[in-house]
């Protein structure tokens, strides 16, 4: 964001321009979101501070009671800051809990994304005060404390119930514990030419349709089943519900042939359950061989009820020893958890890895915010990595990543990780590049929970699947 003002103001907008209309915008929304009354700003020493003088000025001139409060002397403000505070003509208090005991509501312009180290002091009281009263609370760009990079907390932080950010989210406004500290988040255009992305160039983006459904594999006129791929779903011994749940989402997804590979004691269970995908017994030495022999087979998906133990393990090396498209997810990750190297090595052809954080933490040894962690464990692995959760990153091994934002706290229930396994492997075996897919399918996944809404069990998911390709298929005329 730095470098978006810096290359903004080098083709002609002007700094003091750019913090105005900042600060008019966060005005602007707190007088649509709530009634006049008391409002306290706490403006912090730098530019997140100078939004704050503009907004306390606005919502002065629009008749609200306004305090200001200030960590820091005037006479240290620089730059548009400084400009700003100048612009100021009412009183400018030194910054103290005591600024919060009239306030119905309080601006929070202390400090912006950049933060980089943790609050202390004066900010630290005020905020720690903040965080225990019951006063809404509008932040400016991020709440203060709050890492714009990664969403963790640098000391202290009050949640707000809307933030008002600038240009384009950050990082930290999509991953926890910072998303849930947001509240309502609204973007507001300051001014800043779009172009500037092309300089910019970021890496990373949130998870939406916009990023992957241009490369979506919609079914061709002239296209049959063995075009729209071949996938094998490696079915458990014990816990034959989770491959059945994969295989039939790797179907709705559109997969042009399912099939589940059964062990001899679960294969009378496994056909007599599944209907439009087929099963077929893997031999009494456990070896897949014979299956994966057949050259339509593109895509393979191992891990979910299978079990951690060497079969499982020789399953995920032999999926992986051709150039097929393979998504490990469960025990097919947790068995490499003492020889997480054997498995990266063994990684040459499209991969993707969906782990949990107990799996992600079995085989992966990185550090830094989830964001960080999910990009390493990608350029470490060579697949690419979807590091599950309410914040899910899709990462891939050349440093691109998406954060998903639309899976719902109902998909925290048993079941639903195997059919985001079956959806990857559906998408991957129509042809779709393996970070893209990865992408659509957890924004997939997450769109179907919210259509199905309270009550959502994991079979409930493959069923809504269809309804989520008719919207694609609307957006995808548009855009």
């Amino acid at each position: 964001m730095s470098e978006a003002d810096g290359q903004a103001i080098e083709q002609g907008m002007p700094g003091v321009a750019l913090m105005e209309a900042a600060g008019a915008a966060v005005a602007n929304a707190v007088a649509r979101r709530w009634a006049r009354q008391r409002v306290t700003v706490l403006c912090g020493p730098g530019n997140n501070g100078g939004d704050g003088f503009v907004a306390a000025r606005h919502l002065r001139g629009a008749g609200w009671m306004v305090r200001v409060g200030l960590l820091g002397a005037r006479e240290m403000l620089t730059g548009d800051a400084a400009h700003h505070a100048a612009l100021w003509d009412g009183p400018i208090e030194p910054l103290s809990p005591a600024l919060l005991e009239d306030a119905g509501l309080v601006v929070d312009a202390l400090f912006g994304a950049g933060l980089s180290r943790p609050i202390q002091g004066e900010a630290q009281a005020v905020l720690r005060a903040l965080a225990r009263r019951d006063i809404p609370v509008c932040a400016v760009d991020i709440p203060s404390g709050v890492d714009g990079a990664s969403g963790e907390v640098l000391g202290v932080a009050a949640p707000a119930a809307l933030t008002v950010t600038f240009f384009r989210k950050k990082p930290g406004h999509l991953l926890e514990p910072g998303r849930s500290l947001c509240g309502a988040l609204l973007v507001e255009d300051i001014g800043i030419p779009a172009s500037v992305l092309d300089a910019v160039s970021p890496a990373v983006f949130e998870n939406t349709p916009r990023q992957w459904l241009h490369a979506y594999p919609w079914p061709q006129v002239q296209g049959h089943k063995y075009q729209r791929g071949h996938a094998i779903v490696v079915g458990g011994r014990l816990m034959t519900g989770a491959a059945r749940l994969a295989a039939t989402a790797c179907a709705r997804t559109g997969a042009g042939l399912v099939t589940v590979a059964a062990p001899l004691m679960a294969f009378q269970i496994y056909a007599t359950a599944l209907t439009s995908v087929m099963v077929h017994p893997i031999r009494e030495s456990g070896s897949l061989e014979d299956i994966l022999a057949d050259a339509r087979i593109n895509a393979v998906v191992v891990g979910p009820g299978a079990g951690i133990s060497d079969m499982t393990r020789k399953h995920a090396l032999q999926a992986l020893g051709g150039d097929r498209a393979v998504v490990l997810d469960a025990d097919a990750i947790s068995v490499f958890g003492s020889d997480a190297q054997a498995l990266f090595d063994a990684i040459r052809g499209p991969c993707v890895l969906t782990p949990h954080e107990g799996e992600f933490n079995r085989i992966f040894h990185v550090e830094g915010s989830k964001l960080q962690r999910a990009l390493d464990a990608a350029r470490q692995s060579g697949a690419v990595v979807v590091y599950k959760g309410h914040d899910t990153v899709i990462a891939a091994p050349d440093g691109r990543a998406f954060i998903n934002t639309n899976a719902p706290p109902i998909l925290a229930t048993g079941g639903t990780g195997d059919v985001l396994g079956g959806m990857v492997a559906g998408l991957l075996a129509q042809g779709m590049d393996a970070f893209l897919a990865a992408a659509a399918a957890v924004w997939m996944h997450g769109q179907a929970a919210r259509q199905f809404g309270p009550g959502l069990i994991a079979e409930d998911l493959p069923g809504q699947i269809p309804r989520v390709l008719r919207r694609l298929q609307r957006e995808a005329r548009i855009l």
